[in-house]
């Protein structure tokens, strides 16, 4: 067993991480905390995806000089272009977040998520 874990530790971060960002979006009050925690859960997703295209002893796939001598293992540039991808749409994301956030703070007053239930009821 620990064998599996020193040798698979990627697949051990990921899950540390996947579980602490879903806590934090499920537990928290706050809206800062909740999305700090939906970028360590798509944080986690981005280290499965990179972890799960590796390939041992594998090698760039650019087509080789000599097409007869290419035996060897390739490695996909598919799901490492996805993850590029969603890190931008990410960020892009937490942006948009964050100036709601400021928007609802300057509003109301309060970051926390029952405090502003009680007041939208009251309106």
């Amino acid at each position: 067993m620990l064998e599996l874990l020193a040798t698979r530790y990627a697949y051990v971060a990921f899950i540390v991480l996947l579980s602490v960002g879903l806590y934090m979006v499920i537990a928290s009050e706050n809206l800062v905390k909740k999305v700090v925690g939906v970028n360590l859960f798509q944080t986690a997703i981005f280290l499965f995806f990179v972890a799960a295209a590796y390939v041992d002893g594998g090698s760039s796939p650019v087509v080789p000089a000599d097409p007869g001598g290419a035996t060897e293992a390739l490695a996909s540039p598919l799901p490492h272009v996805i993850v590029l991808t969603a890190i931008v749409v990410g960020v892009a994301l937490t942006a948009v977040g964050l100036a709601l956030i400021v928007r609802i703070y300057t509003e109301y007053g309060t970051l926390r998520e029952d405090v502003l239930r009680e007041v939208r009821a009251d309106d």
